[in-house]
């Protein structure tokens, strides 16, 4: 069977909701934000509102679930005051995707904001061992996204994600999710059979397909190499169906969770349409 086909989900009104949104779309899989994204604090997940959650994902079967943590997190700062809240907030991100249940929480690694790449490598690095020290024990993955690499963004090549996991203390904790539309900007060609099976081949070299633990599904707004994180929706951007077409049938990534996060309206109609048209493309 191919990949598990979903959609990022607002949680407004309690975390167990998105479940009704995901139902309402059409999710297999899904994910969420565990907490108003661009807040650093947050209250405690209700035990309430967890039994909720469990309850609604044995009822609707749409799993695995992936969060997302917050967009203010930067582990990778150069400035040991934001670091330092940055890593508090992540830990808080563990733990809550940890109550939940979920496989993981996806990150993406950080800037550097000058100070340069090697330096923004070592600080992710540390600040993951203090993450993961602080919550041993835990089953739930770090999961890091491949970027686009605009600005000092950093993990926008295999390499680099590699370089992060390999200097940690505890790898076994780190899995990696691959955006295609920040791959695609990042200079990753994919986008015929040939280069398709060549990209992946350098993956494995690299990290090894096996850390693959989900998938941004995302068209682009921007052409390859272009280092702009632009998302648009599936077949009406520089990504194109062929591409989505090969990833969805590649029999290396079936079960694992494969989302949307293209834009939309309150109704999600574009959610629908989207993942229509990834079906679409499923051969039999």
């Amino acid at each position: 069977m191919p990949g598990r086909l979903g959609a990022h989900m607002s949680i407004a009104g309690g975390v167990s909701k998105a479940f009704d949104r995901g139902e309402q779309v059409g999710c297999e899989a899904m994910q969420i934000f565990t907490k108003n994204q661009n807040q650093w604090r947050a209250k405690p997940l209700e035990p309430e509102e967890v039994e909720r959650f469990y309850r609604r994902q044995r009822e609707t079967g749409i799993g695995p679930v992936v969060a997302h943590d917050a967009y203010l997190i930067n582990l990778a700062s150069p400035d040991d005051a934001l670091w330092e809240k940055s890593l508090k907030a992540f830990i808080d991100e563990l733990e809550r995707a940890e109550a939940l249940g979920l496989l993981g929480v996806v990150m993406h690694p950080g800037s550097h904001t000058g100070a340069g790449e090697e330096v923004g490598l070592d600080r992710i690095a540390r600040a993951l061992d203090r993450a993961h020290a602080a919550t041993q024990g835990f089953r739930v993955l770090t999961i890091l996204e491949i970027t686009a690499g605009q600005g000092t963004n950093l993990g926008y090549t295999f390499e680099q994600l590699a370089a992060i996991r390999q200097a940690v203390d505890d790898p076994a904790r780190v899995g990696v999710c691959f955006d295609t539309a920040h791959a695609l900007a990042a200079g990753y060609e994919f986008r015929t059979p040939d280069t398709y099976a060549a990209m992946w081949e350098h993956f494995d070299e690299v990290l090894g397909l096996d850390l693959i633990k989900c998938f941004h599904l995302n068209d682009s707004k921007r052409d390859l190499g272009s280092r702009v994180d632009r998302h648009t929706h599936i077949g009406q951007g520089y990504v194109g169906l062929e591409a989505f077409r090969l990833l969805i049938n590649d029999p290396r990534f079936d079960g694992l969770p494969m989302l949307l996060e293209t834009p939309k309206g309150p109704d999600m109609k574009e959610d629908i349409e989207n993942l229509r048209v990834l079906r679409s493309l499923i051969e039999s």
